[in-house]
């Protein structure tokens, strides 16, 4: 671990030796969401090179918040957060929600990924309200290139949600055609399905009992239940 910069005794100075270097709770909040292995966790944080990556996942194991596993002979390897680790959720969720309430949406909405977005969206989703076989909604965001426009979600009651940046070849159940910029605000819960398809700005073609189910199987930021009292003025 790096010499202390802090030089004080307060506990705040010590944790901070741990938690405030650069992507370090970025990437708690994905071991919190559910991420183990570092493909999934570098899908989590898009943004952080490997090599980055792997330096922080080792600083974690070293403090004592972060044990890894081994899986296979061939070297694939867990993350699991230990006691020390899981007792942070609530100082992450703390952070979360004083982002949500107090930070501005405008910059947010600068940092758009659909890569992100729907990786998100995959993790919080909520088969419940589906029907009880698979179900895929592919997700069309008209304003990206080509490469990044297309997004399908695989859904299995009895599996994992998929997520696939190329078709999967099934039938698709629903089509959600929007803007990432849009997609993102609901997300958030800065806006609502039924507000923006009122727009206009989010068009569903397919399986009408998918599309009006939507705001319960969408699922939403962990945040979005937090209500902003930033002043804020961004247009959405």
């Amino acid at each position: 671990m790096a010499p202390s910069r802090y030089r004080q005794f307060c506990p705040v100075a010590m944790a901070a030796e741990i938690l405030d270097r650069r992507w370090t709770l970025v990437l708690l909040r994905e071991l919190l969401g559910g991420s183990t292995r570092f493909n999934d966790l570098r899908r989590g944080v898009p943004r952080m090179s490997p090599t980055l990556l792997s330096r922080r996942l080792r600083e974690l194991e070293d403090a004592g918040i972060v044990e890894r596993a081994k899986l296979t002979n061939e070297g694939v390897h867990e993350y699991r957060l230990t006691r020390a680790g899981r007792d942070l959720k609530p100082v992450v969720e703390a952070v979360g929600m004083w982002g949500q309430k107090w930070v501005e949406a405008e910059p947010s909405l600068r940092n758009l990924d659909p890569g992100l977005l729907m990786w998100d969206m995959r993790r919080n989703l909520d088969p419940r309200p589906l029907p009880p076989h698979r179900t895929v909604v592919a997700f069309v965001y008209s304003d990206q290139p080509e490469g990044r426009r297309r997004w399908w979600l695989v859904i299995d009651p009895e599996d994992e949600v998929d997520l696939c940046s190329i078709d999967p070849g099934f039938d698709v159940d629903l089509y959600v055609e929007t803007d990432l910029r849009c997609m993102t605000a609901i997300w958030m819960g800065l806006t609502t399905v039924a507000r923006e398809r009122g727009r206009e700005r989010l068009v569903m073609t397919g399986d009408r009992r998918v599309a009006d189910q939507m705001p319960g199987w969408l699922g939403l930021s962990p945040f979005a239940r937090q209500k902003k009292l930033a002043e804020d003025k961004t247009p959405l």
